[in-house]
């Protein structure tokens, strides 16, 4: 029972975490509802800095999640509403910073760390790998003990 009872309280817990639109913040067309939601997803909350305005509770989300859906209640398109909070905030509110040279380091660094990483990883193996083989020529006391053993075959 006990587990029962964990259970809905964790499934509770969780699909309240996973919008945390507060029921005056939706805007009464549901067409309009689902751009706002759609674009709040892309954006990022300044305070939690690891979730978008709609997963966030904190009360600058909802300030952004409220300017938002003003700016498309008043007619705004999507890029204009977007580019309204992004003059406000800065880039950093986008949770997809755009690709261009300020950026280069951001989007490409880390896929050239791994290649970089991985490069090195190869040679280390391989320089490791030769400096650990057995000399490639026998001893002659070797040679005698070979030959001994090939010759009572």
């Amino acid at each position: 029972m006990r587990r029962i009872v964990a259970g809905l309280i964790l499934s509770v817990s969780l699909a309240a975490a996973a919008s945390a639109v507060e029921p005056s913040e939706r805007l009464a067309d549901p067409a309009l509802e689902a751009r706002a939601q759609a674009l709040g997803e892309t954006l990022r909350c300044l305070v939690c800095q690891n979730e978008s305005i709609e997963e966030s509770h904190a009360d600058l989300a909802h300030d952004l999640r409220v300017l938002l859906r003003s700016r498309l209640a008043a007619g705004a398109s999507d890029r204009q509403a977007v580019q309204a909070i992004v003059d406000r905030y800065g880039e950093f509110v986008l949770l997809e910073p755009p690709v261009r040279p300020a950026t280069y380091l951001l989007w490409y660094g880390p896929p050239l760390l791994l290649a970089f990483s991985g490069i090195a990883a190869v040679a280390w193996v391989r320089q490791r790998r030769v400096t650990t083989r057995p000399p490639a020529t026998l001893s002659p006391d070797e040679v005698k003990k070979l030959t001994a053993l090939l010759e009572n075959q």
